[in-house]
């Protein structure tokens, strides 16, 4: 007889807009097969280079305002402006397989996800190591104008606020320190013992 299949885990991570998750995301998902990247819906339209159905899937307003009623989404939340969820049927298919669920949302669809999961979510966030260095990142991009840079950098404060009560705080300085920090932190989640709640719902 096989051991029983272990319960996945849903991690969540999340930084100021120009913090580094996309590009840790990315790096983890290919170090750590067990971990299946969530495809976020926004209804913000597509930036240079991303790719439908890999980076986001780009919805309209209508539809994203379906998904909210139908019960679609584990977690969504107005950011600048824009939509953002995660749906939940892949996440309710990726635990029943005994694989862990990544996410990058922001802390608003963080604090639904806890509520929603308990301590089923491992909460992680990546701190730029320095002000200087976000809003250097952030003009780096050559996508938004310097008002919005300057809207960007006034909710990133009000959003590393917010990083105390995650599980875990990375400052993401070298991308593969911060990797092997949050590997870590993954490995250490796996070997704890959880039941996991019921609650996420069906879908």
């Amino acid at each position: 007889m096989g051991l029983p299949r272990r319960p996945g885990r849903v991690f969540v991570i999340s930084s100021p807009s120009g913090g580094g998750k996309t590009t840790v995301v990315e790096r983890l998902t290919r170090r750590l097969p067990r971990l299946v990247r969530s495809v976020s819906v926004t209804t913000r339209p597509p930036r240079k280079g991303e790719r439908r159905g890999r980076d986001y899937r780009f919805v309209s307003r209508p539809v994203f305002e379906r998904m909210q009623r139908t019960g679609a989404l584990l977690e969504w939340a107005k950011v600048h402006g824009e939509y953002y969820g995660t749906p939940k049927r892949p996440i309710v298919r990726t635990l029943a397989q005994g694989r862990h669920a990544l996410l990058s949302i922001d802390v608003q669809g963080a604090r639904k996800i806890r509520r929603a999961l308990g301590q089923q979510a491992v909460l992680i966030f990546l701190l730029p190591p320095s002000q200087d260095v976000l809003r250097r990142r952030l003009m780096r991009r050559r996508t938004e104008s310097a008002s919005a840079v300057r809207r960007r950098l006034a909710a990133a404060a009000r959003e590393m606020a917010c990083a105390q009560w995650y599980d875990y705080e990375v400052v993401n300085d070298r991308l593969s320190d911060t990797v092997a920090q949050v590997e870590a932190v993954v490995t250490a989640a796996e070997a704890e013992p959880l039941r996991p709640r019921k609650g996420i719902g069906g879908a």
